[in-house]
């Protein structure tokens, strides 16, 4: 029996206009969703995945975007001449979408319970017993630990995976026909992110949806679609099985999404990018287990530059007016050391403790007890002038570069401003020149001096997080999640770029992320937290190839490996 198409694209083409300007941004593009069938789209920022994706829900913006030709049919139904009206009455009943981001596709003053009530409300005949009963057993089926506490919590009171599956309760309720998930695990931890995708492939057996899954990762795609359409620059460059587009990919950027990310069975010296593969210049160096054997004699033969020393990090809330103060304890006796010139890994779940003990580190938070030494100096208690000076020497490059840079500041001014601060070049033509050769080094041009942070990339904004920080010639960096948000090429180039720049400044690196993979490739040591505690701490490669605690194991499992 031939398979039933449920959604049919054909030849779609959607503009944007700017002005007088019309931009092509989907350039002729057909596929099928087939009933019971998990379709995957791939590609990476701007490759026109999520404007697909909107234009089949009918939220394309209408003042700045048209269809400018092509079909779109789901269930017999052409929706390029649907009205908002007809759209309505479809959207959550038969086509349903999750967000990248939960916590603002969710109400911050609702109740959880009450959020998922409301479309039950809208859209059925049920009474408010039934509603709440049926808001309860969809709590269950997303698997919420405690569904009666999670129906009473508002967004901001449950963690980033339980808010996700509040979003999948949220599309799944009204039993839709089509469910689009666009980059729906993205931000979350490596354990919550496979927790996630079994869930929507449970869910996709039991109601026999289809799912349209947007990511730009192939490896995470491999382990949930039937079918996967590759996309670049608006266009689909290939479409096919799952397991045939993995082992013989024809195009070169597929060639590219699966090559860029980190392998965790070797290193090689320097990541491919894009550009490599498109230009079929790719340099498949690795790094021997006799080259890191030798590299880590010299490392450790040397005094350590960082010591932490059984440090703990309390946090007291208290519940209610009359209560007692409740202590929560964030970091619980970690001990470790950083040796000059080292990359220190630092993985971990969301809530394990990494941030805190970067920000402790950094001395942007003070420990409540313990000891860190830098240099053979204690630094919990330093004075405000002796403080301003550490902080010249140990930075930190922050997960969000947008956030961390002023919107109204160029970026030339953005980087100089700390260097005037620390006392570094003897006038502002000096510092900009130094800026303007910083802005090369990291991969930008100079005409990026003039702009201002909204006229970049996420990519391009993180390289200049990255010129911000090596501006002061610091001799300890820690990174914090700071390329968990970049599309997998752009992380490539940025962890290229952060070697690059070790081997010519000297660098040592405090490398937090919840994604093993990255850390793996990145780390010489690597370091597990668990709920505020060192759970395992040794070589990187060791504990990759035989870990110790099952919690590590656990990580390690977890992470996706591509077919």
């Amino acid at each position: 029996m031939a398979e039933q198409n449920l959604l049919k694209i054909d030849n779609l083409s959607i503009s944007f206009i700017d002005g007088s300007k019309e931009k092509e941004i989907i350039k002729s593009i057909s596929f099928r969703v087939h009933s019971n069938e998990i379709v995957a789209i791939i590609g990476e920022s701007g490759s026109g995945k999520s404007v697909s994706s909107l234009a089949i829900m009918g939220l394309l913006p209408k003042a700045i975007s048209k269809i400018t030709s092509g079909s779109i049919c789901f269930d017999k139904k052409e929706l390029t001449q649907f009205s908002n009206k007809e759209f309505q009455a479809i959207r959550g009943n038969e086509i349903a979408m999750i967000f990248q981001e939960p916590m603002s596709s969710l109400n911050p003053s609702m109740q959880c319970g009450k959020q998922v009530e409301e479309i039950l409300k809208l859209h059925s005949q049920l009474s408010k017993s039934e509603i709440k009963a049926e808001v309860l057993s969809l709590f269950e089926k997303v698997k919420l630990p405690n569904p009666k506490r999670v129906f009473k919590s508002y967004p901001h009171e449950i963690s980033g995976g339980q808010k996700q599956r509040v979003m999948i309760a949220m599309a799944i309720a009204l039993k839709p026909k089509l469910l689009i998930a666009d980059e729906p695990t993205t931000a979350l931890d490596v354990t919550v992110q496979k927790d996630i995708l079994s869930l929507l492939k449970d869910i996709q057996k039991e109601t026999k949806m289809s799912i349209l899954f947007i990511s730009h990762d192939l490896s995470l795609v491999s382990e949930l679609a039937d079918k996967v359409l590759v996309m670049y620059k608006g266009e689909i460059v290939e479409q096919g099985k799952t397991e045939f587009i993995f082992k013989q990919p024809k195009h070169n950027y597929t060639k590219a999404l699966i090559g860029a990310r980190p392998s965790t069975d070797y290193r090689l010296k320097k990541l491919p990018t894009i550009a490599d593969f498109m230009s079929e210049d790719i340099d498949n160096s690795i790094i021997s287990e006799s080259n890191r054997t030798e590299h880590h004699k010299a490392l450790y033969s040397q005094k350590p530059l960082l010591e932490v020393i059984d440090i703990e990090k309390v946090y007291l809330s208290k519940k209610g007016f009359f209560s007692k103060n409740s202590a929560f304890k964030a970091i619980n006796g970690v001990s470790f050391k950083v040796y000059p010139g080292e990359t220190l890994g630092l993985v971990g779940e969301s809530g394990c403790g990494k941030s805190t003990l970067g920000n402790a580190i950094t001395q942007l938070d003070k420990v409540t007890s313990g000891i860190i030494k830098y240099k053979g100096k204690d630094i919990t208690n330093l004075k405000s002038s002796e403080l301003r000076e550490l902080r010249k020497e140990i930075q930190i490059i922050f997960q969000d570069p947008f956030a961390s840079l002023n919107p109204r500041l160029t970026v030339g001014n953005a980087i100089m401003e700390p260097m005037k601060v620390h006392g570094i070049g003897t006038s502002n033509a000096e510092r900009k020149q130094k800026v303007l050769d910083l802005l090369i080094k990291v991969g930008l041009d100079e005409s990026c001096f003039y702009k201002y942070p909204h006229e970049f990339s996420g990519g391009q904004r993180q390289r200049i997080g990255i010129a911000r920080t090596i501006a002061l010639k610091p001799q300890l960096i820690v990174c914090d999640e700071s390329v968990s948000a970049l599309d997998i090429s752009v992380q490539a180039q940025v962890l290229n770029l952060l070697n690059e720049l070790k081997s010519l400044f000297g660098f040592t690196y405090i490398f937090i992320s919840h994604d093993l993979a990255v850390v793996k490739y990145m780390a010489d040591q690597l370091l597990v937290m668990n709920k505020g505690k060192v759970e395992e701490i040794g070589d990187a490669d060791t504990i990759y190839k035989s870990p110790k605690q099952d919690y590590t194991k656990k990580l390690i499992h977890a992470i996706p490996k591509g077919l």
